[in-house]
């Protein structure tokens, strides 16, 4: 039986146990602040700037079917933009997008009302004069922050970027540092 934990990352977390920020002489925050369970790795990664669900898991067999890109898991990402994103936007997202490194697959995506959420601390930045959007994107695939590069091609540059969903498996009531252990 394998463990599976459903963790919801806070803004500024690094995806890994230990880090030492050498340049500052500091530790920086990471996982071993919310998470004192033997054992169990990421599937997978979240940016320090993202925030939301990561998957961690005591199995190598169920990390390698979660984390590589072979096996084409979703990703569900909630994703505030700068400016006020138009039809052409998206349906260049729909198509697939040219990045430095390659096209993207094509990726669903839809314009939302902002959802419900907690604070980010710092708070994203607020321009009076200009609007932000916010969009649902579900990619199969995980390039180097992808959302954000895909969003930066399309003119709107992602300001807040929260996974709420991978696979089955979604944020649900998680609190940001909270987490839920599943038994497989």
């Amino acid at each position: 039986m394998a463990k599976l934990i459903l963790f919801n990352k806070p803004y500024n977390v690094l995806c890994q146990f230990t880090d030492t920020d050498e340049q500052h002489n500091c530790q920086r925050e990471n996982l071993s602040h919310y998470l004192s369970i033997a054992g169990v790795y990421p599937a997978g990664r979240l940016d320090r700037d993202s925030e939301g669900l990561l998957l961690l898991t005591d199995s190598g067999t169920l990390q390698h079917q979660l984390a590589h890109p072979k096996h084409s898991k979703e990703k569900s990402y909630w994703v505030q933009v700068d400016g006020a994103i138009n039809n052409q936007a998206i349906n260049q997202l729909r198509a697939g997008v040219t990045l430095n490194d390659g096209m993207t697959r094509p990726a669903r995506a839809r314009k939302i009302t902002e959802p419900a959420l907690w604070p980010r601390t710092p708070p994203v930045r607020f321009r009076k004069d200009i609007p932000t959007s916010w969009l649902e994107l579900t990619i199969t695939e995980g390039k180097n922050r992808q959302i954000r590069r895909m969003t930066a091609a399309v003119g709107f540059p992602t300001l807040r970027l929260i996974r709420h969903r991978i696979g089955q498996w979604t944020l649900a009531q998680l609190a940001p540092g909270q987490y839920q252990q599943l038994t497989l």
